[in-house]
């Protein structure tokens, strides 16, 4: 039976067998206020190839009144099974379908989720249709190659507001009649309803008018900075139409901050959904607007990548998303008046050592994964999808020229504009503009998995100058049950030569030039006069593991943060971050080179990403024996830091979060105790609404703090937000009975909306609680299996990933693991993340291992 599932196979013959041409889809939202299920119509019309053939509509409704094709009634309780209706019997030519169901509201972040503001009491609905879930909400032919145009009419409550990818109409009697969309696929098609404020503004530049709408709650208008997002819109619009060579291609561009979202956005066409905690309640660093800037322009950048060309088929998600990716930093760092000139320092600091971490897992893939079915793509949103490829593509940028690949991508839009492509009509394009032949490269880069490690080989005379100097590759195997074989690239690096110059490092020289096999010379630094640092891949042009000579490392050990730009700074930190995952690097080396060199990081994205690191280091990667000595030092320098910050400062209020996360003693937790009910203050610090949480939940983790505190502070912050934060704040209680009444609400009951379930699992899991945890090692293995099975895809996921034991670092939690996978044979999808669990605690046995040889 395939379930919700749909295979490649399938989707090719119904996409030889079909062209569709048109969607009408009439929604009665009437009864949303109270909930339940709503009334969907769908009108299909599409054209078969053969007479009398045979296939299938998707849909998954509680109910189907009717099925209508071609004019003759068919009988439901016969057609719909298993989220499908057979259709039989097609007419060659052109076939109309209509089938009305009953459609529930969902609070899983899937399909039309519905959400109750506590403020207002108000529902606020919006669609989440990425990968297969537009059939929750009308029937559709539920794959990106059978693209149609779409016309919404929308029955909704007095006073609310209707949106979809087409402008909003004027209503009449609560009746919306949006215009047909352009052709577009099923899962970029949207509707969000609700009594939402709005910000209206347009994009205008030579004769072009684009309406820009920006959408919230009520509640959290008073936070909404929308000059800011339009700005960094508007920088969006300039710089991709230019690069592009393609205006952009729908009738308006709304963006609508929603609750309870699951992901960070969603590129529908014309109508974006972004995550609303990206409306700040509170104070937050220049690295959140960073990160929210390269979310908006990552959304449209998708209006032409995915949007306007979307993939055939799911293996080919990389042309969406790593491209959407790679364009939006490349925004940020050169579009004229960008104000985050620097974000390279931030993707080689963050989404690069997630894709290193992905590589790295049993699970890595190529870039163009094999994606067989469904089941397949839902797990396939991740590091190497997203920030591989788009490193990648930086490489691939270097290796033919910037001007040649936009040539190559303008080539690209307007060949198959409003059409699907594979793989190779994207190079075809490259290869006409660049003169370049990447059969080659796209096999090595995008077909194969894992990672090279790059070193360098120097030989010096005895005046120092080098005699001798070549690039070693290596392609390390890949991870046992990983499919493939180590593989040496091509690569486009640059080499850096830095010497110190007053205290500081200062690059005197840069070489840049084609890597490949296993050794490549550089005669061009022969000669020369060796520098205090070598740095290999010096301007992250290309994807690889960089390792430091034995001299460049012992100069970096001790001036790391006197590199004079930020990106040397960051390729130097995610170096020895890797180093410490390998075991190469014991976590109290790691966390001492922190501890020297942290404060000279002017750069508040590294100093964040920095925190999380040494944490994880310390939480996993350390010794138990030393774990203690090393968090004691961690904290006691982190509120060392939050003292001597400059009052107000965004590091002030990272180190105060850092601080918050680690308080252990008792003199530390009345500190943060003292700073929630005021009696202490430190200068320029706002004990805000997000940061009061910050510093409850880990009273509450520790037991300083109870159910009166929590309930007291909910009390104060009666919003979404504030219930997540004390949905939290009780699951980290470090009793028995906080733990098997969190545990009762997310595994036991099915009631929980999405975010609120991801927030009791986040505190559940509490890194100094590991023997309270541990009976629920047990647990987990006994109910996992069937929660995949009853729950919806994001709302299983949450819990297969976050409550397997990965604080429980030990051989008997992987033999554990290993059994439960021989025995009860998981499907691919959920094998594949309890496996990447299990790899996660077996590098912290190796790290352990390699942190006490250091002791």
């Amino acid at each position: 039976m395939p379930g919700t599932n749909l295979t490649r196979e399938e989707a090719q013959e119904r996409a030889r067998l079909l062209t569709v041409d048109a969607y009408e889809i009439d929604l009665d939202l009437g009864g949303a206020q109270e909930g339940g299920t709503y009334r969907s119509v769908t009108t299909v019309r599409f054209d078969s190839a053969e007479a009398g053939a045979e296939t299938f509509i998707d849909l998954v409704a509680p109910t189907v009144h009717e099925v209508v094709l071609n004019g003759a009634p068919l009988d439901p309780a016969a057609v719909f099974a298993d989220s499908r209706i057979a259709l039989s019997g097609l007419l060659a030519g052109r076939n109309e379908l209509k089938v009305v169901a009953d459609c529930a509201y969902t609070n899983t972040g899937e399909g039309l989720h519905r959400f109750v503001d506590p403020v207002d009491d108000q529902a606020y609905l919006y669609t989440q249709f990425e990968v297969p879930d537009a059939r929750r909400v009308f029937a559709s032919f539920e794959q990106p190659d059978l693209k149609a145009t779409f016309q919404f009419t929308v029955r909704a409550p007095e006073g609310w507001t209707v949106i979809s990818n087409s402008p909003t109409p004027e209503p009449s009697d609560n009746l919306w009649v949006f215009e047909a969309t352009p052709r577009i696929s099923t899962y970029i098609t949207a509707l969000i309803v609700g009594p939402y404020h709005s910000v209206h503004s347009s994009y205008e530049k030579d004769g072009q008018s684009v309406p820009l709408g920006i959408y919230c709650r009520p509640s959290l208008a008073e936070f909404l900075d929308a000059d800011a997002i339009f700005d960094v819109t508007r920088q969006g619009f300039d710089w991709f139409q230019e690069k592009f060579d393609y205006a952009y291609p729908f009738a308006k561009y709304d963006q609508l901050f929603v609750p309870e979202f699951n992901a960070g956005a969603m590129e529908n066409a014309g109508a974006v959904t972004i995550r609303d905690q990206y409306v700040f309640r509170s104070k937050v660093t220049d690295a959140a607007y960073e990160v929210r800037a390269e979310t908006i322009l990552h959304e449209l950048a998708h209006m032409w990548f995915g949007d306007l060309v979307t993939m055939e088929w799911w293996n080919d998600l990389w042309l969406n998303e790593s491209f959407a990716t790679y364009t939006s930093i490349a925004c940020q760092a050169y579009a004229p008046g960008s104000k985050w000139p620097r974000s390279w320092t931030t993707f080689a600091n963050s989404m690069k050592t997630w894709a290193y971490r992905q590589d790295q897992l049993p699970s890595t893939h190529p870039i163009m994964a094999e994606i067989n079915d469904l089941d397949d793509v839902l797990v396939n949103f991740d590091g190497i999808t997203y920030a591989k490829g788009a490193s990648v593509l930086k490489q691939l940028v270097a290796y033919v020229g910037m001007d040649e690949f936009f040539r190559g991508v303008q080539a690209y839009f307007k060949r198959h504009a409003y059409g699907n492509t594979r793989l190779s009509d994207l190079l075809g394009a490259l290869e006409e503009t660049s003169g370049r032949d990447l059969q080659t490269w796209s096999r090595k880069w995008l077909q194969t998995a894992g990672i090279n490690v790059l070193r360098p080989e120097i030989e010096t005379d005895a005046a120092g100058v080098i005699s001798s100097f070549a690039v070693r590759q290596e392609a390390p195997a890949l991870p046992v049950g990983a499919k493939g074989e180590p593989t040496l690239r091509p690569h486009r690096i640059a080499i850096g030569l830095y010497e110190l110059q007053d205290g500081k490092l200062v690059r005197t020289e840069r070489v840049e030039l084609d890597v490949d096999g296993e050794l490549t010379a550089v005669p061009a630094l022969v000669g020369k006069q060796r520098p205090a640092v070598i740095l290999l891949n010096d301007d992250d042009l290309s994807y690889a593991k960089v390792r430091l000579d034995e001299e460049s490392l012992k100069v970096v050990t001790e001036h790391l943060g006197d590199f004079t730009e930020s990106l040397p700074r960051a390729l130097s930190w995610a170096s020895a971050w890797d180093m410490t995952r390998d075991g190469e690097l014991a976590a109290r080396d790691y966390l001492s080179l922190v501890l020297s060199s942290i404060g000279k990081e002017s750069d508040i994205g590294v100093v964040q990403s920095l925190h999380r690191q040494v944490k994880l280091a310390l939480e996993l990667y350390a010794a138990p024996d030393w774990r203690e000595t090393g968090l004691t030092r961690w904290t006691e320098a982190a509120l060392t830091h939050l003292k001597a910050a400059e009052p107000g400062s965004d590091h002030q209020l990272a180190w105060a979060r850092a601080f918050a996360a680690a308080a252990r003693t008792t003199e530390q937790l009345d500190l943060l105790a003292a700073l929630l009910d005021g009696t202490e203050t430190v200068e320029g610090l706002a004990v805000d609404t997000e940061l009061r949480w910050a510093f409850l939940e880990r009273l509450a983790s520790t037991g300083r703090a109870g159910e009166k505190e929590i309930a007291a502070e909910y009390e104060r912050d009666r919003t979404a937000a504030g219930e997540r934060h004390a949905a939290t704040a009780r699951a980290a209680r470090p009793t028995a009975e906080a733990k098997a009444e969190a545990w009762a609400s997310v595994v036991a009951a099915d009631k929980l909306p999405n975010a609120v379930q991801e927030a009791v699992i986040a505190g559940f899991v509490q890194v100094d609680q590991r023997e309270l945890l541990a009976p629920y090692t047990e647990k987990y293995f006994a109910a996992v299996k069937d929660v995949w099975a009853s729950r919806s895809h994001e709302m299983a996921q949450q819990i297969a990933v976050g409550l397997y034991p990965s604080l429980q670092v030990a051989q008997a939690t992987l033999d554990t693991t290993d059994a439960w996978l021989a025995v009860e044979e998981p499907n691919a999808a959920l094998r594949r993340l309890v496996s990447e669990s299990r790899a996660g605690v077996e590098r912290a046995l190796k790290a352990q291992a390699a942190d006490a040889a250091a002791g």
